[in-house]
């Protein structure tokens, strides 16, 4: 598929939908101190986050398991018999492994002790097992394996699976008719069937036969390869998919589904079908939604390559959730509004062909679905502005003056799946990457970050991605991963201009959030007005108080900072002080302070009679933003300041000072 750098050509079935929105200059100059107007659409996002954290809650505790971390799982064949109507699971789980180390003589499942085995078998012959405490399944087999050796174990049990609040494995109903349906992030596999789940070995493929009463359809993953009639009454649903796959991307959905399908133009190669299981009693509603996907699918084609999993299907099955979840090949969906269709669709790039491969890097999921959602708005697709979209998430990351993407506690369910930080900072954090690298390298990077042969259908960790985010654009990201990853808060920033004819002079400082970060080094977009034009510089912002100068060919009216809201900030001063002067700065001795250092008040000395203090703002030593003091007089407390070195800004009515200040 052609790449298309997004400031520089439109995939062509939008060419025709996407107008050009022009803003008035007066909304522009107004417009850094009311976009905090703007909410986070309150909605589908807040409840995808939220229903995220309440289901993983009861789940996270149970993490990965060490005793699985010895065998190389290649295949399971899931079987199972489920009446929707009785919360209950029944069937075989045969599965294909490959020892790490030799003298391999134990194959341990996560599995949960409410689940009962009733035989274990290889080859034929039983083979004696123990379910310990721990939810730990032992199968001892009769020799020890060498590295490398395929073999093979059928795991026969029945239960009723757990019920742990918003679980992993729930029946209900929808309009008097019973469902049961699985959603298993990030440790919830177990709890319904003898798996591995980590982060670190995905099944190589996948068969799920699974027979239910006649009346009910099966949703799962892959393709659906055969439907047969049982005895009993039954029916028989076998799906297939030979795709890498984690153990909690796994997933079924069991009810009286009714079936359409959507499919999605490609130009070299067969439509990719969407195939919908919805409630009977939602088919129209969800019929005139769900060509969302098509459009969203076709944009996501040409801008990341196409849908990972082409040669079998996207789909989606409705569930008893109030948002949705990833499941690869066929989404689990509460609705079908379009930002959910947007955000589920996105994770199968990001989050199932390629994983995150730790918690503490969930934003390589979560952001970037994110993100995904707010470009369907930049390309008229949807009924929001992109600008909007950008505001509201820049308003609730700011709400708070801390916290980093980068998840250092993944016991903490809230903070793997925050709103704030995975979602909303980690999407931000993306189109940050995008502002800096720009656009060709930026998308070119991501395609070769989505098509690297060791990273693809398998497991990534962010430094996977800065790598080829680096080589694309030929960067060192890593101080900015250092700022926006790692590092917690925002920038506030100031910024000071003037001009004489068409000479124009921009200072430029910042003070941060947290004091994690003492500077983020970012290119800051500033517009300039004109009377008839305007134009948007791109400052190379790396040092506090760093001054620009620029001739233009027009005079400028007035200056609007990051105009569209490529950067994530909060606080931001613009003001013009006029100068008669090259040097707006006051002589050294103008203003001179004492005592110095200082204990509970400091005096001024103005040497100049016609110079008037109008402001003092007071900066500690990293070069962040303490507090202000509107016309202070001849003195200022600082008795409240701990020891420490600081800056004190004089705004002036002949111009500005910056004295140091010892405490």
């Amino acid at each position: 598929m052609p790449f298309y750098g997004l400031m520089n050509k439109e995939p062509e079935f939008l060419k025709q939908m996407k107008t050009r929105t022009h803003l008035l200059i007066f909304f522009l100059l107004q417009y850094t101190l009311t976009f905090a107007q703007f909410d986070i659409p309150g909605s589908d996002r807040e409840q995808i986050q939220q229903q995220e954290q309440t289901h993983a809650a009861a789940l996270l505790g149970t993490r990965s398991n060490p005793a699985t971390n010895n065998y190389d799982l290649k295949y399971h064949r899931l079987e199972w018999r489920i009446n929707p109507a009785v919360r209950y699971i029944s069937g075989t789980v045969t599965s294909y492994f490959v020892p790490k180390e030799n003298g391999f003589l134990e194959l341990n499942f996560d599995l949960a002790s409410t689940l009962r085995v009733t035989r274990v078998i290889r080859n034929g012959q039983s083979l004696p097992f123990s379910q310990a405490s721990g939810d730990l399944l032992t199968v001892t087999l009769p020799q020890a394996l060498s590295a490398g050796q395929l073999d093979s174990v059928s795991v026969t049990y029945e239960g009723a699976p757990a019920e742990d609040g918003f679980g992993s494995f729930v029946q209900d109903t929808h309009n008097g008719q019973p469902i049961i349906w699985t959603l298993s992030e990030p440790y919830g596999a177990k709890n319904w069937w003898p798996c591995k789940q980590d982060l670190n070995d995905k099944i190589d493929s996948i068969d799920v036969i699974v027979t239910v009463p006649n009346g009910n359809r099966v949703a799962s993953n892959g393709l659906l390869v055969e439907e047969s009639s049982t005895a009993n009454n039954g029916k028989r649903f076998h799906w297939k998919h030979r795709y890498p796959i984690p153990a909690y991307l796994i997933a079924i959905g069991v009810t009286n589904y009714a079936v359409y399908s959507d499919f999605v133009p490609r130009a070299d190669g067969p439509p990719i079908e969407v195939l919908n299981y919805v409630y009977p009693e939602f088919l129209e509603y969800a019929q005139a939604r769900t060509g969302t996907t098509v459009e969203i699918m076709q944009l996501f084609n040409e801008l990341f390559g196409l849908y990972p999993f082409a040669a079998e299907k996207y789909g989606h099955a409705m569930f008893g959730f109030g948002g949705g979840m990833e499941h690869q090949t066929m989404s689990f969906m509460g609705g079908f509004s379009h930002l959910l269709q947007a955000h589920e669709l996105a994770h199968q790039w990001f989050g199932d062909k390629i994983t995150c491969g730790s918690w503490s890097d969930i934003w390589l999921n979560e952001g970037f679905a994110t993100y995904l959602e707010g470009i369907t708005y930049q390309y008229g697709l949807g009924n929001r502005t992109w600008l909007d979209w950008k505001a509201g998430l820049i308003q609730n990351i700011t709400s708070q003056p801390d916290g980093s993407v980068y998840v250092r506690d993944t016991s903490t369910v809230n903070r793997i799946f925050s709103g704030r930080l995975s979602y909303n900072k980690g999407g931000m954090l993306v189109h940050m990457l995008r502002w800096k690298l720009g656009d060709e390298a930026f998308f070119q990077g991501v395609r070769n970050y989505l098509e690297d042969p060791k990273l693809a259908y398998g497991y990534a960790r962010t430094a996977d991605l800065k790598r080829h985010l680096e080589a694309a654009g030929g960067q060192d990201l890593t101080e900015f991963f250092a700022d926006w990853l790692y590092g917690e808060g925002y920038p506030s920033y100031q910024v000071i201009w003037d001009t004489d004819g068409n000479r124009l002079v921009i200072e430029l400082s910042q003070s941060t959030s947290h004091n994690s970060v003492d500077f983020f080094e970012m290119p800051v977009p500033i517009q300039v007005l004109g009377t008839e034009q305007d134009t948007i510089l791109r400052l190379d912002h790396n040092r506090q108080n760093q001054r620009f100068e620029f001739n233009l060919d027009f005079e400028a009216l007035g200056v609007v900072f990051d105009p569209n809201l490529e950067i994530v900030s909060a606080n931001n001063l613009v003001e013009q002080q006029p100068v008669n002067t090259r040097d707006r700065f006051l002589p050294e001795n103008t203003i001179r302070i004492y005592p110095n250092p200082a204990v509970d008040q400091v005096q001024f000395l103005i040497s100049d009679p016609e110079t008037i203090i109008v402001r003092v703002i007071i900066y500690d030593n990293t070069g962040r933003r303490l507090r202000e003091s509107n016309n202070p007089g001849r003195s200022l407390s600082v008795g409240d300041l701990p020891s420490g070195y600081y800056v004190l800004l004089f705004e002036t009515n002949r111009g500005v000072s910056r004295r140091p200040l010892i405490k």
